[in-house]
């Protein structure tokens, strides 16, 4: 706490009823973005029992999945981890269960962008450690004598606020932006990633935007038909879908493609990329108000693309939903960005890592916290100049991002999360969706309330600890698709998982990859042996172990070489306490459930700390 600045004035600001008051200026930390990630955040480190002070420039919460309109979730509906878990039970409650939101064929969690954005400031409201103030903008960023300095506008008025830790949760990386925080935009060359996908030459190529509309359905009799936009050109959207019986047979039937994201409550998130509203703008380097101006390009084609529906496609009942967002035009306040700056961190995750984690250099997969199912799936259709890359064909199994993907180098008092972390371009076609982000930010916020609590910068917090808080928080470190939360040896399966004693087993499949542990297959010895080695030098050239099934008796044979000593006598008292199977003999096969928790109990290898490559540190 000693690196905390005494303001020059105290200003207090009653904020409206969505918001808090802030009653001070100095704050721990202080979240810039109250988009999905920022807000995850704001929860996170306040749930740790630090204080701070969330920024967001528009009237609601949630980002992507509000303000821009995407409330149709993408993946990782069989790995609900930590807050993304929570908020969509939240969602479950709000209409009455899962199957009240599967409503459209997209995704298995629809919902009203209003509601997510209620949900959101209730989850927030909640914690009496955040302070939030909406409607603010950040005019300046600087750093002097180990603390933040930031120049913010709230009510019309510029105040000064210091913190500890800054997190930059905003949608394009602006806070790293202002900083000098080295970054990449557009797409990497084959030579500075590895990646065999990647095209010969970089270039600063983003993905497609899209303005989403909300729209309503008002009825067989009404007439909804908006005046036609200017530079309307209907031959833009003809190949979007194609009418009932259509001959040839058709790519999709517009009725179908009206399906993609029916949300409850008798609306349709249009978020279409094939001739639809996808639209190519990069406005990353723009000021606030100069992107603001360029927006109106996207909200053309998306306007285009609703009268469209309108009038070739005959759907005059669907129209704008009135009074969805706070806005005069009833669009959203905001793009649905799929690219952003991308931050040069502590940790570099290619599509090698996602293809092979066990077979890299670096360990990354030992440093997860954050965990995605979702394909590598990127929107280039309006820019048909940019390099022909397959990337929904490249296949991978579900994967988990390293901690260091959220720490810029040479800022160690800054964290960066939302879309802006150090990730290739390929892999931000799966790191990008709305789970997986608002992962990143829970886990940012334990990182920046631990931080300050041991008053240490965050590149310097132990991993392990960020890990076995974010297990606390109901978190995953490992993408295992069958060992639930709920499962009584979770946390000693995640931690077994991240320390490498035992490997998953990964498999693409379409489009919700996967990663099984198998906790009832049995162990041989040599698993076991080849999972401890990197934690015991004196394993590193001991091969003694056979392909036989693992034996308790065996287990316990083999520990006097890692210099620990344990009798099946106090294995078999303690049996029942470990919550494993009734009685334990000593020819019992170890499975990889029993290993795992054996394991973690005895061997405590998640106790050894790990740097920000996976790598094993010296006790």
């Amino acid at each position: 706490m000693g690196r905390f600045l005494t303001l020059v004035s105290v200003l207090y600001f009653l904020l409206p009823a969505s918001g808090q008051v802030v009653n001070h200026q100095t704050y721990p930390v202080v979240i810039v973005g109250g988009g999905a990630s920022g807000t995850m955040a704001a929860i996170a480190c306040a749930r740790q029992g630090t204080k701070c002070l969330l920024l967001e420039s528009t009237p609601w919460l949630g980002g992507m999945l509000t303000a821009a309109g995407v409330s149709a979730i993408d993946g990782n509906h069989q790995l609900p981890s930590g807050l993304w878990g929570e908020f969509r039970d939240s969602i479950y409650a709000y209409y009455g269960g899962p199957d009240s939101v599967a409503t459209g064929w997209v995704s298995n969690t629809l919902f009203e962008p209003s509601a997510g954005n209620d949900i959101l400031q209730a989850m927030v409201r909640h914690q009496k450690q955040i302070d939030l103030v909406l409607n603010a903008s950040i005019t300046d960023i600087r750093q002097k004598d180990g603390r933040w300095l930031l120049n913010a506008v709230l009510e019309g008025a510029t105040v000064q606020i210091a913190a500890q830790v800054l997190i930059d949760a905003t949608e394009l990386g602006d806070c790293a932006a202002m900083l000098g925080v080295p970054f990449q935009v557009g797409m990497d060359s084959k030579q500075a990633t590895g990646e065999t996908f990647a095209p010969e030459q970089g270039n600063s190529i983003i993905q497609d935007l899209t303005y989403v509309m909300t729209l309503q359905d008002y009825g067989p009799e009404a007439n909804k038909t908006i005046v036609r936009p200017s530079n309307y050109d209907p031959d833009s959207y003809r190949c979007c879908c194609s009418p009932e019986n259509a001959d040839p047979k058709p790519y999709i039937d517009c009725r179908q493609m009206l399906e993609y994201g029916r949300l409850p409550g008798g609306k349709i998130m249009i978020n279409w990329p094939r001739c639809g509203n996808d639209a190519y703008l990069d406005v990353i380097d723009m000021k606030p108000a100069a992107r603001e101006k360029a927006w109106e390009l996207a909200k053309a084609k998306s306007l285009g693309f609703l009268y469209y529906l309108q009038t070739e496609l005959g759907f005059r009942n669907l129209g704008l939903a009135t009074g969805e967002f706070p806005t005069p035009d009833q669009l959203p306040m905001i793009p649905y960005y799929r690219e952003s700056r991308r931050i040069k961190g502590l940790a570099f995750l290619t599509v090698n890592h996602l293809l092979k984690p066990y077979e890299q250099p670096e360990a990354y997969y030992r440093a997860g916290i954050a965990v995605g199912d979702y394909p590598i799936d990127h929107h280039h259709g309006e820019r048909p100049d940019a390099p022909a890359i397959d990337f929904i064909n490249i296949k991978v199994p579900s994967y988990n991002i390293p901690l260091g993907c959220l720490l810029p180098r040479d800022f160690p008092d800054l964290i960066v999360t939302e879309k802006s972390i150090s990730v290739s371009n390929i892999v931000n076609g799966a790191t990008r969706l709305q789970p997986v982000v608002m992962q990143l930010g829970q886990s940012s916020g334990i990182l920046a309330a631990l931080s300050v609590q041991h008053n240490q910068p965050p590149s310097e917090v132990p991993i392990r600890q960020v890990q076995q808080a974010l297990l606390d928080q109901k978190g995953y470190l490992m993408p295992y698709i069958d060992i639930k939360p709920t499962d009584i040896h979770f946390q000693a399966i995640q931690k077994m998982g991240a320390c490498g004693l035992l490997k998953g087993y990964g498999v693409p499949y379409q489009w919700a990859n996967q990663t099984w542990f198998y906790p009832d297959l049995p162990v041989s010895e040599f698993e076991f042996q080849s999972g401890i080695r990197d934690y015991f030098p004196q394993l590193k050239h001991t091969y003694n172990a056979t392909g036989a099934p693992l034996t308790i008796e065996k287990w316990i044979d083999m520990l006097p070489f890692l210099g620990i000593s344990l009798s099946f006598e106090r294995v078999s008292a303690e049996w029942s306490s470990l919550h494993l199977s009734p009685q334990v003999y000593p020819d019992t096969v170890v499975t990889r459930r029993i290993l795992a928790v054996l394991s973690d109990h005895y061997l405590k290898l998640f106790s050894r700390n790990i740097d920000h490559l996976g790598h094993i540190q010296p006790n």
